[in-house]
């Protein structure tokens, strides 16, 4: 094994996931995967695996980080562990194919999806958009079909589902920080059935780096997820204390130019 510089900033991007992840219940990945893509392109990774690895670390990072952030939230009271029991079942099935159609995909495809996915949730940031509360959660079946939409759009986008759960939730009268709190909660059982996915999937290919299972590189996920794993409960205090709208609309214009940044290295490079 030897050592790459790459590995150094590992830390500092875990640093920022972990933050994120706690203050707005969104698992990190919006940021991870621009990221890991540049770094891996830097890093001289395949160009057709590069996006696909970064969705399966990231992934698996967020399976640690979700856990940190969880049991934050569930100290502040803010996880209603009825609704993560309902959607479970439907956010497994539905993540765990999700990878296999991220497998079909191309890079390109892939990194266009992820973009346009991310634009819509900066969107979303940026103007604030609150669903009106205007119903009850759904019985069995609606949650069962609710947790397969997010589960196969997270598995393409490596998210811990809260750019969709949290809208969801407050739109069916949950108050937006115990929203935030259960999603990080959702987060997990999304994470977890996308990194076996991933694993599944990126087994026996052929070309991907050493260090790697499947489409996992372990040097990003053990210093990305180690740094996020003791970060995440900073950023799950503040949720309760900051003013998270203007701290979104902030994250949103960094995101686009974290996309941006990524079409370049997939399209250019």
């Amino acid at each position: 094994m030897t050592f790459d510089i790459w590995w150094l900033l590992y830390p500092v991007l875990g640093a920022v996931v972990g933050f994120l992840a706690g203050l707005l219940g969104i698992g990190g990945g919006g940021v991870m995967v621009p990221m890991l893509t540049t770094f891996f392109l830097a890093q001289g990774f395949p160009h057709e695996h590069v996006v696909h690895m970064a969705l399966g670390t990231s992934m698996a990072t967020i399976m640690l980080t979700s856990v940190s952030s969880m049991r934050a939230h569930h100290a502040h009271g803010a996880v209603h562990w009825d609704i993560v029991r309902a959607i479970t079942p439907g956010i497994l099935v539905g993540t765990f194919f999700g990878t296999f159609i991220a497998k079909r995909m191309d890079t390109v495809p892939l990194a266009v999806f992820f973009a346009c996915f991310m634009t819509f949730v900066a969107a979303q940031m940026l103007y604030n958009a609150k669903p009106k509360p205007s119903r009850d959660l759904p019985g069995f079946v609606g949650m069962s079909f609710t947790g397969l939409v997010i589960g196969g759009v997270s598995a393409l986008v490596a998210i811990g589902g809260g750019s969709l759960s949290v809208p969801f939730m407050i739109w069916c009268n949950v108050k937006a920080q115990h929203a935030i709190g259960t999603s990080a909660a959702i987060g997990f059982p999304i994470a977890l059935a996308g990194t076996v996915g991933y694993l599944v999937n990126g087994w026996a290919l052929d070309g991907t780096p050493p260090l790697s299972l499947g489409y996992i590189y372990l040097p990003a996920l053990v210093l990305v997820g180690v740094v996020s794993v003791f970060v995440a409960p900073l950023g799950a205090a503040c949720a309760h204390r900051m003013p998270v709208a203007t701290l979104k609309k902030a994250f949103a214009g960094m995101l686009i130019l974290l996309v941006l940044k990524m079409l370049h290295g997939v399209f250019f490079v």
